[in-house]
């Protein structure tokens, strides 16, 4: 059965979360890694009766969620001017932006290299470098796959129907029921055995959506260092 939305006030918090009824008689509360509350009640629990149980362990839910959000990605202000790290592959880059007839940007030397017809427009600066990450990102994640599919021992049976490259806020990236894999942008700028641990992790899901024993045990045998990986992940892109 699929799930709905809901949510409670604990306070000045407001906390959103799906419910999915199951064939079962307790009820589940669990805070996912993208601190999605998800809760699994029995078909004939009450909406009261979910709430009321939610609201009770409310401290706990805000308290989980306090610990996976230090894994979440966290943009550093820019502001897209000459001299600026930025991050691709793993790997530092100073940004030069130059006077050009054309607008292009290129990896030269251990420098974003930006050609633009306005080179003091930061705004113009950052739009070309955002459009130059996410067509990166497009051929970078799309390679990626291909060689995270060789892990599994069916390849096309975790094969992703489509790719889908957006600014995600709260996570890396997601699997939707319909097996369409959404990344978010920034993770090209992550090492590649990270952002492979990223797409390996997703691919898991199209075989096993939720994160329980099945989905961990299936992510182990297929990466048995996901755990370090993700820890370079975290590192990297704190």
């Amino acid at each position: 059965m699929s799930g709905f939305s809901s949510h409670i006030l604990f306070g000045d918090q407001r906390i959103d979360f799906i419910i999915r009824r199951r064939d079962r008689k307790t009820l589940e509360i669990a805070v996912e890694p993208d601190m999605k509350v998800v809760v699994t009640a029995s078909v004939d629990a009450t909406s009261d009766a979910i709430c009321e149980k939610v609201r009770k362990r409310a401290g706990w839910i805000l308290k989980q969620r306090r610990y996976f959000s230090q894994f979440m990605p966290r943009t550093p202000e820019r502001r897209f001017v000459s001299g600026e790290t930025h991050l691709y592959l793993g790997r530092q880059y100073r940004l030069r932006v130059r006077a050009g007839s054309e607008h292009s940007v290129k990896i030269k030397r251990g420098f974003i290299e930006v050609f633009s017809a306005r080179p003091k427009d930061s705004d113009l600066t950052r739009d070309l470098v955002t459009a130059w990450y996410h067509n990166r990102a497009q051929a970078k994640f799309g390679e990626r796959i291909e060689v995270c599919l060789q892990r599994f021992p069916n390849p096309d049976a975790y094969r992703p129907g489509g790719l889908v490259i957006r600014d995600l806020r709260s996570r890396w990236a997601s699997m939707s029921p319909a097996s369409r894999l959404m990344v978010n942008r920034r993770l090209v700028q992550a090492p590649v055995d990270a952002i492979d641990y990223v797409l390996t992790h997703e691919l898991c899901h199209i075989q096993e959506p939720h994160h329980g024993a099945a989905f961990f045990d299936l992510l182990e045998r297929v990466m048995p260092d996901w755990q370090k990986r993700k820890l370079r992940l975290e590192r990297a892109m704190s």
